[in-house]
């Protein structure tokens, strides 16, 4: 590692993120963020009609769950870690797999969402986000339980890009489509992220 890279704190230390104070703060913050925000988005979701609203609430409650699991983790075994990892990404896939098909069922009677609404949810959802990946960001690049935790953040901040931009096409199409359309992407998120956490677990399980 460079010097400046050091300093800067823009690399990750997988070693202290395991052990230093500071990332069981960062978790704690990620923890009431998203356990906060993700019920008072589940009921906007219900409010707008929206379903890639309430695909987002259902992404913000289980990173909120697997955050605090991620807490709790950090003094188990490295093995126990890995375990702990690959139910979170056996998780996240689930959950892409259910929104999907919610938003199949869906479709067949579609109305527009309160698009107003939508997007105010959205942006706010957006700052949380953001602010998430931002605590976490220095703990990136450590073992499969940390890696997930970021990805759960960084994913979530570009689904509520995506949230944002559909509630803009509502309003201007009137249509029920771009919201579903958003859903579907989010749930797609979902299983790339599982994709990912699920075969980092299993190779860190193998190397131990």
């Amino acid at each position: 590692m460079e010097p400046n890279e050091a300093s800067c704190g823009c690399a990750g230390e997988p070693a202290r993120a395991q052990h230093d104070p500071a990332y069981r703060r960062a978790l704690l913050i990620v923890v009431v963020l998203n356990l906060g925000f993700g019920i008072a988005e589940l009921f906007g979701g219900f409010i707008a009609d929206s379903q890639a609203l309430k695909a987002d609430s259902l992404d913000f409650l289980g990173d909120g769950s697997i955050s605090l699991l991620g807490l709790l983790a950090l003094a188990w075994a490295p093995r126990a870690r890995s375990n702990i990892a690959l139910s979170q990404g056996l998780f996240l896939g689930a959950l892409g797999v259910g929104v999907i098909c919610f938003a199949i069922w869906r479709a067949l009677n579609a109305t527009a969402p309160d698009a107003e609404l939508m997007g105010a949810i959205g942006v706010v959802a957006l700052a949380i986000n953001v602010a998430s990946a931002l605590v976490l960001a220095r703990f990136r690049e450590g073992d499969a339980n940390v890696r997930a935790i970021w990805l759960f953040s960084r994913n979530d901040a570009l689904a509520n890009v995506a949230v944002i931009a559909a509630a803009g096409l509502v309003a201007w199409t009137g249509s029920a489509w771009p919201d579903l359309a958003v859903a579907g992407v989010i749930a797609l998120l979902f299983l790339h992220s599982a994709y990912e956490i699920v075969t980092g677990a299993l190779r860190e399980r193998g190397q131990r």
